[in-house]
């Protein structure tokens, strides 16, 4: 049995393109500050980042393909956040934007995660963007790298 699993070191020529949300900007930019620290930590020099801000989560999946066609990126880190309201709102946007990510990746062959928060309130949100709960971008583009290693070995 042959085992391949991912890793965190060598990712000094990466560049990575992170697609963010402007909606819910005390969220989304704790968001980005954690990605950026995570890939900073594991080698990524910082000139090879670019990020991309959109409107909002549902307009996250166009851009990450467009980003993903330009054949610049290793790969792409999507952040974003949805918190629940009263109307159906929420889940139309968050099914959107989660299918639309998935797709991107599948399409077009450039690793692609999915760092959009879904909550039910901004305090939680807030929890999983650098509070109680860590912060969910910098465990995403950790997961970007460590996905990236892996699909090298294939």
């Amino acid at each position: 049995m042959t085992i391949y699993a991912g890793t965190l070191t060598n990712h000094e020529q990466r560049h990575i393109a992170i697609v963010m949300s402007r909606f819910n900007t005390l969220i989304t930019d704790a968001l980005l500050a954690g990605a950026k620290d995570a890939l900073l930590m594991h080698g990524v020099v910082e000139t090879n980042i670019d990020v991309y801000y959109v409107p909002g989560a549902f307009e996250i999946p166009l851009v990450a393909e467009k980003v993903a066609l330009t054949q610049k990126y290793d790969g792409i880190v999507t952040l974003g956040a949805v918190i629940r309201g009263e109307t159906d709102h929420y889940d139309l946007v968050i099914n959107g934007s989660m299918n639309g990510i998935a797709q991107v990746g599948l399409k077009t062959g450039v690793p692609t995660v999915f760092g959009v928060l879904t909550a039910d309130t901004l305090e939680q949100a807030q929890h999983r963007a650098g509070g109680k709960a860590g912060n969910k971008g910098g465990e995403v583009a950790t997961a970007l790298l460590e996905l990236l290693s892996v699909v090298d070995v294939i």
